[in-house]
């Protein structure tokens, strides 16, 4: 692994959705809901493993429209009910190279029957492309925050 990342981002995203802090929080935490709203818009989770708890294993393989497979694992650093989540995350090359590693904490909060939520999200590349990769992060972590809260729309 190349020790020094060739390129790094850092986020910070809000969002209130229209529902309760209890349904939001199951949104994150099943993996039934998850593989509907992760990933940028028209990408799918064919396979979605989501394990909500301190260790739990994280496997998600996005797939976009065209058919191309995105596969990433990630492991739950710290679960605090209906106020935390902590997990890194892993995406490696064909041969188990690391292109990216990232770490993200998502905060909810009660807001007056809505739900308040900051999401602050970290990755490092370390290889060359990956700093395209980077680039669409925001865009990525704000079509999937959409995608969640049509998620919870429709379940409320």
């Amino acid at each position: 692994m190349n020790a020094t990342p060739t390129a790094e981002c850092s986020i910070t995203l809000t969002r209130v959705f229209d529902a309760p802090l209890s349904l939001v929080w199951k949104a994150w935490t099943s993996a039934e809901h998850v593989a509907a709203w992760w990933g940028p818009r028209e990408f799918t989770n064919p396979i979605c493993e989501w394990e909500t708890r301190p260790g739990g294993k994280i496997r998600i393989h996005m797939m976009s429209p065209e058919g191309a497979i995105y596969p990433m694992g990630e492991e739950f650093v710290e679960v605090v009910p209906m106020q935390r989540l902590v997990f890194t995350s892993t995406v490696d090359d064909a041969d188990g190279s690391p292109v990216l590693r990232g770490r993200s904490t998502v905060l909810f909060a009660d807001s007056g029957g809505k739900t308040h939520l900051t999401l602050e999200s970290g990755a490092s590349g370390f290889v060359d492309y990956a700093s395209q990769m980077l680039a669409g992060m925001e865009a990525g972590w704000s079509q999937s925050l959409e995608k969640l809260g049509e998620l919870v729309g429709g379940l409320t």
